[in-house]
């Protein structure tokens, strides 16, 4: 049964149905919401009252680290929105309570809740709130990369959001320095977003006790983070004091109802700043979330090929030694044997399969170039559904094949050597296959060095292209020096360095000075991960490359 000032409030909506978790006669009275439940694309959505389609919508994306009160700071937006008062001595929430160990206790999704109208009609538009999981959380890099594409599919899907208002860094008010883990977090979400949302990037301050956060706003500062400002260079900000759900008494009502007053007077504060400021479409962040879905793709792929070029031609090499050592037996036309490294492909398995909502992880895999076209490949269900896939063809493997010969499984490619002995009539066999006529009337010699010169020109060919990727990147992201483009531009200098191309070398080593100064923190944190997970720094370059995101 609802409380009387659910109708005053004028609360009773048919889409919300009401479950007490805690006991009504405390005070105040909570009630857990039971909203209506959907999705848009890959994404969980959760939406509380009625649609009223001659009102604006306002979306508000949320970013923070596990336990700086986000959560608290959506239902405090959904009791504005109802109308609640502090003389009602009610509280309502629509995030769901955790009920896993703290060491679990991490969101592990993005979630969209939709606030329409009640009765009260607080706001003068609905408002939608996106919020994104705790990054850098105990169980892996790879839900880092998840928030990427998640997003990327709720910004492109049918019906997902395609502009924002503001962007909301929630930090505690007790922050005097941006952790390393903190750092990171920022830097791996601003850094999916287009240019043009800087200035809707907003700090959301809690547990304040009402004065100016000082120390965290000189945190925002040093850490560079690019936000809105006001009059006095300072980064727009609004203060929250997380305790309107804490329980009352004589002794804390006076102390509880000042931290209301404040906490609404800023909820208000940041309700005008987000109906007043331009929405920012997100054409631009789509872009940006695509070409690191690509980069990161790309770049991965372009690792596997530039390794088994590397490997192939440490073969042709030992043919090539082998063939100048045997020259006289060749003359004699008598028979040898060479033992060589052959290079060849086998399956490894991955994860794969069904994991929290919507979440099917795996790889996706060519069956005709035999490449690991993008891993992990974590929305999308079927191949044509990746978004390395672009009209119908895959835009990373070697020979951009149809989508229809892809596959997305719990395996993916390798590239191996084992120990083999070839014959002369083996090794002429091997390169001659697929020649002309006439091609096949040169020496074994002539065609192996025609081999090397062919995998020469694939490795510049495949290295122009991820160059050409962290240079849009560079043109249109709002924060091109992220951790993942920081990792590719390592690997992209070096092979630069051996083709020899001085201009480009020079514009990603320029890049690389840049973000030198800027990342070492999430550096840091990943590596401290990395091996607190006892993996290798290898797996930096599979998993932090998105996000993607």
């Amino acid at each position: 049964m609802l409380p009387d000032c659910c109708s005053l409030l004028g609360l009773c909506c048919s889409l919300v149905v009401w479950t007490v978790y805690l006991s009504p006669s405390q005070s105040p009275a909570l009630y857990q919401l039971s909203p209506q439940r959907g999705h848009i694309g890959t994404v969980a959505k959760m939406t509380v009252g009625e649609k009223n389609l001659s009102k604006e919508n306002k979306t508000i994306l949320l970013v923070g680290e596990t336990g700086a009160g986000k959560s608290s700071l959506v239902n405090t937006l959904l009791n504005f929105a109802m109308g609640v008062k502090f003389e009602d001595d009610i509280w309502f929430e629509i995030v769901e309570r955790e009920t896993r160990s703290q060491a679990e206790s991490q969101t592990s999704d993005v979630i969209v809740y939709e606030i329409f109208d009640f009765k009260e009609n607080v706001l003068s538009f609905s408002l939608t709130i996106i919020d994104t999981p705790g990054y850098g959380d105990t169980r892996g890099l790879e839900l880092d990369v998840m928030v990427g594409q998640r997003l990327f599919d709720l910004f492109t899907g049918h019906g997902g959001v395609h502009e924002i208002n503001a962007v909301g860094l929630v930090m505690k008010a007790t922050e005097n320095r941006l952790s390393d883990r903190l750092k990171y977090i920022f830097d791996s979400v601003i850094s999916l977003f287009g240019k043009n949302l800087g200035e809707s990037i907003v700090a959301l301050i809690t547990y304040s006790n009402g004065r100016t956060p000082i120390n965290a706003l000189q945190a925002l500062d040093a850490a560079k983070i690019k936000c809105a400002r006001n009059e006095k260079n300072q980064p727009i900000h609004f203060l929250f004091d997380n305790c309107q759900n804490e329980g009352r008494s004589r002794e804390t009502e006076t102390a509880l109802r000042h931290s209301w007053d404040l906490t609404n007077r800023k909820t208000k504060e940041l309700m005008l700043f987000t109906d007043r400021i331009r929405p920012q479409k997100l054409i631009t962040t789509i872009e940006v979330l695509h070409t690191r879905i690509k980069l990161a793709a790309c770049v991965h792929n372009l690792q596997d090929r530039m390794r088994l070029i590397e490997m192939k031609q440490q073969e042709i090499k030992q043919i090539q030694d082998a063939l100048k050592k045997h020259a006289k037996e060749m003359k004699k036309n008598e028979k040898f044997t060479v033992d060589i490294d052959e290079v060849y492909k086998e399956k490894e398995t991955t994860r794969g399969g069904i994991r929290w909502l919507f979440f099917s992880e795996g790889a996706l895999t060519c069956m005709v170039c035999q490449e690991t076209c993008h891993h992990p490949c974590t929305v999308a269900r079927k191949p044509k559904h990746c978004k390395v896939i672009e009209q119908g063809h895959c835009i990373v493997c070697t020979n951009r094949c149809p989508a229809s010969v892809h596959v997305k499984e719990n395996w993916k490619y390798v590239n191996k050597t084992k120990k083999v002995q070839k014959t002369e009539e083996q090794m002429k066999l091997k390169y001659d296959r697929n020649r002309s006529e006439g091609e096949k009337k040169w020496s074994l010699l002539e065609n192996l060095e025609k081999e090397m010169i062919k995998l020469t020109e694939e490795k510049a060919m495949w290295l122009e292209e991820a160059y050409g990727y962290v240079v849009r990147l560079d043109q249109i992201a709002l924060k091109v020096d992220s951790l993942s483009t920081h990792v590719h531009l390592d690997f992209l200098t070096e092979k630069m360095q051996e083709k020899g191309d001085k201009e480009k070398i020079q514009k990603l080593q320029e890049m690389k000075i840049r973000m030198d100064k800027k990342v070492p923190a999430a550096l840091r944190f990943v590596y401290i991960k990395i091996m607190s997970a006892g993996r290798g720094l290898k797996d930096v370059f599979y998993v932090s490359g998105q996000t993607g995101v």
